[in-house]
């Protein structure tokens, strides 16, 4: 596995965990919470989770090769309940990191065709996938934030990537199935 390969593949694990982390933290607000106005770029979790959702619908179809296109987010908010929303989540997380693990470096180099309104965008897979994993990362922190004000503490996202890191995401890796090994890989 190349470096390049190997580091797309330790971002989308760093996604599926830090939203393992974040939509575990969801699910204990209290009724009303979800919906609840706040201060952010998206006034409620409900639609920052739902937009999260929905474009990364967008992109992973992308990038697996369909034509979803902007279907995506119709509807916006697919997802009124924070329950069936994470799954969603869950799911198309799993997708992305089945893509990045299956990456080569030609792969990487390629082009991905990504279906808009009236065009098609063409893209390089690697600089597709780093616009992807930052605007999971830019949209979760608003999430982050606006647990802060809310009945939930905000969960630590930040500690995974390095080997020295192993004690604070033991529970998450069994919950996510995952062992040392194969994230040290």
């Amino acid at each position: 596995m190349s470096t390049a390969t190997r580091i797309m593949r330790k971002l989308a694990q760093n996604n599926r965990l830090a939203n393992h982390r974040l939509l575990t933290a969801c699910l204990k607000l209290q009724p009303g919470e979800f919906e609840a106005v706040r201060t952010s770029f998206f006034p409620t979790f409900k639609e920052t989770l739902n937009h999260i959702l929905t474009i990364d619908w967008f992109y992973v179809d992308a990038l697996e090769g369909g034509t979803l296109g902007p279907k995506a987010w119709d509807p916006e908010e697919p997802f009124d309940a924070i329950g069936p929303l994470a799954a969603a989540q869950f799911a198309v997380d799993e997708r992305l990191l089945a893509f990045c693990t299956d990456l080569t470096d030609a792969r990487l180099a390629a082009e991905t065709r990504v279906h808009r309104t009236g065009r098609i965008q063409v893209e390089r897979t690697d600089d597709l996938l780093l616009h992807l994993f930052m605007h999971q990362t830019h949209h979760r922190g608003q999430v982050h934030a606006m647990l802060a004000g809310s009945s939930v503490k905000p969960p630590q996202l930040d500690e995974f990537l390095t080997a020295s890191d192993f004690r604070d995401r033991v529970d998450d890796m069994a919950a996510l199935g995952w062992n040392e090994a194969e994230l040290g890989a």
